[in-house]
């Protein structure tokens, strides 16, 4: 692979500084992380975007999340068509057979990929609505929540609202993936929808019932 390059020397320090310090402090955890497997508690479907870290915002330890990234934390639907699917993939993987008791979903505030759904829904970015457009296409599957937000006048308050339904519909095309649905069902698997406040530090959990976010 020629354009394949060795790191960037900052990358590397760190590397040794790490297998130093971190790794050579706590070898034995890792040895038995290595031998037993992961059998983490929860699957985390958070947002690529490098402000979110999952682990630091819950004081997670090493093999307690599974933890799946994609652009603006979306799920989509059920769609058993033989084509890859990476975030369903790792959907069935956690639920079928690491047999996670939580499937979290995390959206958060200032969200590029939010931004680009809203912009090509209203007709400023028709770049995303090119069949080419991965990101545009990916966006496709938050259609309906821009439906449920398209009337709110204020551009903030409009794309935070966005943000949420990214949660909230990414939870509803959870339970259409049979595997889900039964988990849900027999009270093995339990599914949580949070949002995160990047510049606040806060969290708020969906409330089905309320159908609103609250704090935690």
């Amino acid at each position: 692979m020629e354009h394949a390059r060795p790191l960037p020397n900052y990358l590397v320090q760190r590397f040794h500084g790490w297998r130093a310090t971190s790794y050579t402090e706590n070898r034995a955890w890792y040895k038995n992380l290595a031998a037993q497997g992961q059998h983490p508690r929860a699957m985390m479907i958070s947002c690529c975007d490098s402000r979110v870290h999952v682990t630091s915002i819950f004081g997670a330890d090493q093999g307690e999340f599974f933890i799946h990234r994609n652009i603006a934390n979306l799920v989509p639907a059920y769609e058993p068509d033989g084509n890859p699917h990476g975030t369903s993939a790792a959907v069935e993987y956690a639920v079928t057979a690491l047999k996670v008791a939580h499937v979290i979903v995390i959206g958060h505030s200032n969200c590029g990929g939010i931004q680009g759904c809203l912009d090509m829904c209203t007709g400023a970015a028709p770049e995303l609505e090119e069949k080419s457009s991965f990101v545009g296409r990916w966006m496709d599957i938050l259609r309906p929540g821009f439906e449920r937000v398209r009337d709110i006048e204020d551009p903030a308050e409009q794309s935070r609202a966005l943000e949420k339904q990214a949660v909230v519909i990414s939870l509803e095309n959870l339970m259409s993936f049979p595997f889900v649905a039964e988990a849900v069902k027999d009270g093995s698997l339990t599914l949580h929808g949070l949002w995160h406040d990047i510049g606040e530090g806060g969290v708020e959990q969906y409330h089905p019932d309320k159908d609103t976010f609250i704090s935690i």
